[in-house]
């Protein structure tokens, strides 16, 4: 004990006025709870006269404050030992009872001293004081704790008279406590910038703290016993009353629940961040629920904020990931609509120019943006509602245009995004009427609409619906570009191709050319495949497929130039291995300014190769003769043809490959086949064949299964290959052209001997003059006669060995005259003088076509003359000898 006052009723306090303290707890204790006993069952009020003893509500400020009683008897010993002496002493009453609480508590050294003072309270004084004790020994030994009390000994007498005496002990550190947790409650009531609640359990408002009356105006005060449906909208009041009472019931805290209301005087919606937990009483029992309220309205509309930005980020990122994937105008507004709804808006349409869709270099009409546009995109999240309800629909494909003083005109012609509030009574809200700009180029509209009751445009919404629109603008304006560079190949590449049905001799044709397609979604650009079908001298045709590598306008160029290159070689009546060596030769030139001669002179020299001047193309080249029904082919790095045999399966002609034309270097083989009547031949390019999914030899063998029944008609057996083998993917050109064998009739040829005499001459026209009237060509027999008589006689002269003579007919009458020389006959123009050298001018008067070519044993000149018709008249000789003097 620090000190023992020595008066009893003016000791000292050696607690630095921890007396004081006690004794305001003590006045505000009872004062509360005369409060609480006086306080009527109504409003609260104590009414007069009607006081009443009662026991305290939870919550008493007994039960925080550590008050307990005991009494000592005449002996000086303890004789009542209360329970709350025993919850603040730790020492039941069965210990307590009958022990000297000096020797008991105070420490060895302050015993005499307390002795004195019981002595004086026994005496009959009063005493108050602070007194440090120590709770006695446990039952294990263990040393009490020390503790600090504030003692009030009032003597007392027993009923015997003797003088005994009630002490009330209150624990000074508990008192102390409480000063401190009133210093926090206060400041959270005070100080704190978060709003502060203390609800009952009656859920009505017990104490309000200053921030949250300065929001809500009035004092602290104002707002006890209120609720929360006098803050709140009705439908949040009853949600959150919900949550306080499940709070009140289970215990359970609530942290983080947002709250949406409204502050007096304001319409601003605002937002708060509420944490509830339960109060309970120094006994435990439930007395409320703290209200802790942040206001988060800034921290929300930044959250927005940031939400929309990534949002609109994201929707960036998702339009540069869809958009532009297709070359193909409508896919790729398509595409857009597909980003934007209902990611961004609810309703949209694209809108392109007419003029761009068909074609047209400029677009017609910028200056006042009323020109013809096309709707090639809508797209819905709600319905297909339009988007006013005053005007029609526009359906899409259909072509309309906006009046001049519309707000779609205007964002046409000025090229400025323009916001449209939608009419009373319709679906829509607001609309944007976004240009879609590309490179300082309209090229269309696109309109973005929200419904009622989404969100309002805002100016973020506008910049994005004007990225997205200029986006897209630029990935259309290079779909409109390749459309263009992709139709003007195309056309190019077809111009180059025969026209119409092909026709030759001996050989019923059909043929097919697929070019590449964008319809997929896949990038593609024309190829450089190409077939073709060339009438030769002597009812022979030569056929013809090649492919140029690579694509594009370059690779259709090169194709034109090869194939111009065949035709023109083929004129020459050259052999297939031949042809193709000299197209080799051709090829190697293409990349070359200088041409052939210069790639010659290149090549004996070493350099670097430039691979985007290097053209390489493969090419199959067959000479068909009707009267033999032999076909020559060389192959040039091409696919083998196919052949199929009536009653036979199909299959591949062993052709030796070689190499591809452009490379150079090495000799063309060719192969000679006898094809029997009714067979069917096939060429074709390696895109019937062969594409991503589909490798060349699953290719070949579905191509050689799909030529099952070589008798139908070459139409449908064309169409039947098509579509038996998947060539819809457009990923290459598809050239296919088939032939089916049709022989010359035997007794539509005449073959004759001649001995090389003089009298051969006249023999040759008798053998003519036969044949023809045989054939009832009548009318051509003077004709033919004296031609004949022409080219025999040059036969004699010039030539060597025996001569042939052979007539063929079929869609025209060809006479062959054949002999062992090598010298080419020359045709020139004879002065009037000579007596001699006008047999060949002759021949090219009186027929429709007239030529030599070499043969493996010497040379043969033939002449062509048209069958009579009826309609076509015939060149009299007379006449034609006439004009030649």
């Amino acid at each position: 004990m620090s000190e023992i006052p020595a008066k009893a009723t003016e000791s000292e306090d050696p607690s630095g006025g921890a007396r004081t303290e006690a004794a305001g707890a003590f006045a505000g204790a009872a004062d509360a709870f005369a409060a609480d006993a006086e306080r009527g069952p109504g409003d609260g009020e104590a009414a007069p006269g009607d006081a009443m003893w009662q026991s305290s509500p939870p919550g008493s400020i007994y039960d925080y404050i550590r008050v307990a009683s005991f009494s000592i008897g005449p002996d000086g010993l303890v004789d009542q030992w209360s329970l709350r002496a025993e919850q603040i002493f730790g020492i039941p009453a069965e210990r307590a009872v009958g022990r000297d609480p000096i020797e008991a508590f105070v420490d060895p050294d302050l015993r005499e001293r307390g002795q004195r003072k019981m002595a004086e309270i026994l005496d009959g004084r009063e005493w108050t004081g602070v007194v440090p004790f120590r709770m006695p020994e446990g039952p294990d030994g263990d040393r009490g704790q020390d503790g600090l009390a504030e003692v009030y000994v009032m003597p007392t007498r027993t009923q015997d008279g003797e003088k005994a005496a009630v002490c009330i002990v209150v624990d000074v550190r508990t008192l102390r406590s409480i000063e401190t947790d009133l210093a926090a409650s206060q400041a959270i009531f005070g100080q704190s910038p978060f709003g502060f609640l203390l609800i009952d359990s009656d859920l009505k408002v017990r104490r309000a703290n200053e921030r949250f009356a300065s929001l809500f105006g009035g004092t602290s005060d104002d707002h006890r016993g209120k609720g929360v449906q006098d803050y709140l909208p009705r439908p949040e009041a009853e949600r959150v009353t919900a949550v306080l009472r499940r709070v009140l019931q289970t215990g359970d805290s609530i942290t983080d629940m947002h709250v949406t209301g409204y502050l007096p005087e304001s319409d601003e919606r605002r937002h708060w961040s509420i944490n509830l937990y339960r109060v309970h009483s120094g006994s435990g029992s439930p007395i409320g629920i703290a209200w802790l309220g942040t206001d988060i309205t800034a921290r929300r509309a930044a959250a927005r904020e940031a939400a929309a930005a990534r949002r609109n980020l994201a929707l960036l990122n998702e339009a540069g990931a869809r958009i532009g994937n297709s070359l193909d105008l409508e896919t790729t507004a398509r595409e857009l609509l597909d980003v934007v709804v209902p990611g961004f808006c609810d309703l949209a349409t694209v809108d392109l120019y007419q003029g761009l869709l068909v074609g047209d270099e400029t677009p017609p009409g910028l200056a006042d943006g009323s020109a013809e546009l096309r709707r090639v995109a809508f797209s819905s999240a709600v319905s297909d509602a339009p988007f006013a309800s005053t005007v029609a629909p526009v359906a899409v494909g259909a072509v309309h245009h906006f009046p001049f003083n519309s707000p779609c005109a205007d964002a046409l012609r000025t090229a400025r995004p323009q916001h449209i509030p939608g009419e009373e009574g319709g679906l829509v809200q607001s609309t944007l009427a976004v240009p879609m700009v590309a490179h300082d180029t309209v090229v269309g509209l696109a309109q973005f609409s929200r419904t009622k009751g989404s969100e309002p445009f805002g100016e973020r919404d506008r910049d994005l619906a004007v990225e997205l629109a200029a986006r897209a603008a630029v990935c259309i304006d290079n779909a409109r570009l390749y459309r263009r560079e992709h139709e003007r190949a195309l056309i190019l590449q077809r111009s180059l191709l025969p026209p119409g049905d092909p026709v030759a001799s001996g050989l019923d044709i059909a043929c097919r050319y697929l070019p590449g397609s964008a319809s997929t979604g896949r990038p593609s650009e024309v190829g450089g495949d190409w077939f073709d079908v060339i009438e030769l001298p002597g009812h022979r045709t030569a056929l013809v497929v090649g492919d140029v590598m690579g694509r594009g306008l370059r690779a259709a160029v090169a194709m034109g130039e090869l194939r111009t290159a065949v035709r023109t070689l083929a004129l020459l009546d050259l052999e297939p291995a031949e042809v193709l060596s000299a197209l080799d030769e051709i090829a190697r030139g293409l990349g070359t300014p200088g041409g052939v001669q210069q790639a010659t002179r290149a090549a004996r020299r070493p350099r670097e190769a430039d691979l985007s001047e290097v053209y390489l193309a493969t090419c199959v080249y067959a000479v068909y003769d009707s009267v033999t029904r032999r076909c020559t082919f060389a192959n040039a790095g091409h696919l083998p043809p196919v052949l199929v045999e009536p009653g036979e399966a199909a299959l591949m002609l062993d052709v030796p490959p070689g190499m591809p034309l452009g490379v150079g270097g090495e000799p063309f083989e060719e192969v000679e086949v006898e094809l029997p009547e009714g067979a069917l031949l096939a060429l074709y390019t390696d895109g019937l064949v062969e594409s991503r999914d589909h490798p060349l030899d699953e290719g070949l063998q579905a191509f050689v299964g799909a030529l099952t029944d070589p008798s139908r008609p070459l139409e449908d057996v064309c169409d039947h290959v098509l579509n038996t083998l998947d060539t819809h993917h457009g990923e290459d050109d598809i050239a296919l052209l088939m032939a089916r064998v049709q022989g010359l009739p035997t007794d539509s040829v005449g073959d004759w001997t001649l001995p090389r005499e003089p009298r051969s001459v006249g023999r040759a026209r008798e053998y003519a003059r036969g044949q023809l009237l045989s054939w009832d060509l009548e009318p051509l027999v003077d004709t033919t006669e004296l031609l004949v008589s022409e080219l025999v006689t040059n036969a004699l002269r010039y030539g060597e060995g025996e001569i042939r003579l052979r007539l063929l007919l079929d869609r025209t009458l060809v006479c062959e005259v054949w002999d062992s020389g090598l010298v080419q006959p020359r045709r020139r123009r004879a002065r009037d003088t000579d007596e001699g050298g006008r047999g060949l001018q002759l021949v090219g008067l009186l027929s429709a076509a007239w030529g030599s070519r070499r043969t493996p044993r010497g040379k043969t000149v033939w002449f062509e003359l048209p069958l009579p018709d009826g309609e076509t008249g015939l060149t009299d000789p007379a006449e034609a000898l006439l004009s030649l003097f």
